[in-house]
């Protein structure tokens, strides 16, 4: 069994995708702090000098200062400053995630085609077919 473990261990898959976790959690901690300490106080000056991070409804209907004090005082609260901020990192890593994606399907080889058109009834066929089996020509390998 420790065979096997180890076997699949080191096989360049599960390195690879090791490696890309812990990337992406360096990644997110870099978005985070990006959304938080770069883009959201921006935001906030913009509308009025508003912190997002201390954004949130008190459901004991009780008025907080702020968010520090409300969870001091053990305050149930909903926090959709914090959750704007979180759709933002979202935002940011989904695009840059798809930034990736898209260079690295362009850096790859066009995949060879697996099928062709018959010329006679015009069915999608296998390219290595010799015979239609739609019409039954012998010509659509042509």
């Amino acid at each position: 069994m420790f065979k096997e473990f180890k076997e699949f261990a080191v096989k360049g898959n599960v390195l690879d995708m090791a490696i890309g976790i812990i990337i992406g959690g360096a990644f997110g901690k870099i978005v985070t702090s990006l959304v938080n300490d770069v883009v959201m106080p921006p935001i906030g000056l913009i509308l009025g000098r508003v912190n997002f991070n201390d954004l949130f409804v008190s459901l004991d209907r009780k008025p907080y200062a702020s968010l520090a004090l409300a969870k001091a005082a053990g305050a149930p609260t909903i926090n959709y400053g914090m959750f704007i901020n979180n759709i933002l990192d979202f935002a940011i890593v989904a695009f840059v995630m798809f930034l990736i994606v898209r260079q690295f399907n362009r850096m790859r080889p066009p995949a060879e085609p697996t099928t062709k058109e018959c010329p006679y009834c015009l069915s999608q066929i296998a390219v290595k077919a010799s015979r239609c089996p739609h019409c039954t020509s012998q010509k659509a390998a042509a």
